[in-house]
């Protein structure tokens, strides 16, 4: 019976625990950038879809923005295809583009689904929905990669009425250029720009990685809250490399325009969504900037 009421108490403890993270959140949009081996895995898709159903029912606007890198590769494959990258950006052809949006698509209705399955309305888009994402032709170090775009402009009203209906909104990485010729984009620049428009109060990106270390190959030097000054200088000095550090420069730059926290965290790690949001000390990085207080307590 004692063993039964430690349980009981250790569970209303985690509650009262998340309690002024609800609040001060309440109502409030977090924008979730879901990819990785989170979207691979059936028990780790569950658990994030499950995570940002339950941030919806307690209060917050959640939107999720996803990737399909593996599933696009898969497909390309598929049809004889060899998928090409350059600087880590997917070389698309005409015949790549048309594969990416319908295994994009796909994917975006698989989460609807989902979501839908938790009791929670949910729409998926994509950034030609409405305007969302105005793109025009990127390069790759002077290299023409075909029809990957660089987001010049959001148009976020698709989103504030989705929200304001009640929905929760899913964004697949798809956009249109001026002359309406469909691209595809990096989901992190897509998170992070959707994110920037909307001022939204977090940004959370669900990656392979557990976070920002000041040392990489000391694990034990994972940064719990990081401040822009010291994100910026942790570039200069060289510290940061390989993917970390365009997702890095994009926090910085979601940061600077309003967003007031962005968090990463390894998307591998069962429910971390909820602990880096609703516990003292989260199992990520945030990153804030530099006049806001650090929250997590050592």
């Amino acid at each position: 019976m004692r063993e039964e009421m430690e349980t009981y108490l250790e569970k209303a403890a985690v509650l009262v625990e998340a309690l002024p993270y609800i609040q001060r959140f309440n109502r409030k949009i977090i924008v979730v950038k879901y990819g990785g081996s989170a979207m691979v895995d059936e028990e780790l898709k569950k658990s994030v879809i499950s995570d940002v159903t339950l941030l919806k029912l307690v209060g917050f606007k959640p939107i999720i923005v996803h990737g399909g890198g593996k599933e696009i590769s898969k497909w390309v494959s598929k049809v004889g295809k060899e998928a090409e990258f350059v600087n880590g950006l997917r070389v698309t052809d005409a015949e790549t583009m048309e594969i990416a949006e319908m295994v994009l698509n796909r994917v975006n209705k698989s989460l609807v689904s989902m979501v839908q399955q938790l009791g929670v309305k949910a729409v998926g888009v994509s950034g030609k929905d409405g305007g969302l994402l105005k793109v025009e032709k990127k390069y790759a170090d002077g290299h023409d990669i075909g029809y990957v775009g660089e987001i010049t402009e959001v148009d976020p009203k698709i989103l504030y009425d989705l929200l304001e209906k009640d929905f929760l909104p899913i964004v697949c990485p798809v956009g249109m250029d001026g002359n309406f010729d469909t691209y595809n984009i990096n989901a992190d620049d897509a998170a992070c720009a959707i994110a920037k428009a909307l001022k939204a109060e977090k940004l959370a990106f669900l990656t392979d990685i557990e976070g920002v270390y000041r040392d990489f190959d000391d694990k034990d030097s994972l940064i719990s809250e990081i401040h822009v000054g010291e994100a910026k200088e942790l570039i200069r000095s060289g510290t940061i490399g390989g993917g970390m550090l365009p997702k890095l420069s994009n926090c910085i730059d979601a940061i600077e325009a309003g967003v007031s926290r962005v968090h990463i965290m390894d998307g591998r790690i069962r429910h971390s969504l909820l602990l880096e949001i609703f516990s003292n000390k989260g199992v990520g990085t945030a990153i804030l900037g530099d006049s806001e207080e650090k929250y997590y307590h050592e």
